[in-house]
């Protein structure tokens, strides 16, 4: 094999490498059967959500992930693949689930999310789970709920007593 070949290959599962490294989630899907459009739709919703959406080869991803630890990612390496990534856990397995709902051919297979390889099931858990914000809010929602209800206590009895 020329060497220029072998020295680009091994410059791709870097990049690849360092994608996974830096992001939370890395989500396997099959995009067999989608059209140019539904595909550009795709990668839209994902840049509004600070996710991306790549294409690599199934074998440069193997190689990338054996090389960091994660074997297991090896066996949804399998048919076209598109490779959804995110720097919050949350958004790329919510952003594919629900493009998954309204385009049946988008299947989603596996992935990593916070270094752990997870089932297609387990992505679509995930997505299911409130973003950062929306569990932001919950916490302080039971944060400030004894106080809310002290200060209503204290105004009911004054009402009272006027």
């Amino acid at each position: 094999m020329n060497q220029n070949v072998l020295e680009a290959k091994k410059a791709h599962v870097s990049e690849i490498q360092e994608i996974i490294k830096n992001n939370k989630s890395f989500v396997v899907a099959e995009y067999r059967g989608l059209n140019v459009s539904e595909t550009i739709q795709f990668k839209r919703a994902l840049a509004k959500s600070n996710a991306k959406c790549s294409v690599f080869k199934n074998t440069m991803v193997h190689r990338a992930s054996k090389e960091l630890g994660y074997e297991d990612l090896s066996k949804v390496l399998e048919g076209p693949n598109t490779f959804i990534y995110a720097e919050d856990p949350i958004v790329g397995p919510k952003e594919a689930a629900k493009f998954a709902k309204t385009h049946p051919q988008f299947v989603i297979k596996g992935g990593l999310v916070d270094g752990r390889v997870v089932s297609a099931d387990e992505v679509k858990t995930i997505a299911k789970l409130p973003g950062r914000e929306g569990l932001l809010s919950m916490l302080l929602s039971v944060l400030q709920a004894p106080v809310r209800n002290f200060a209503c206590a204290v105004k009911a009895v004054a009402d009272k007593q006027q």
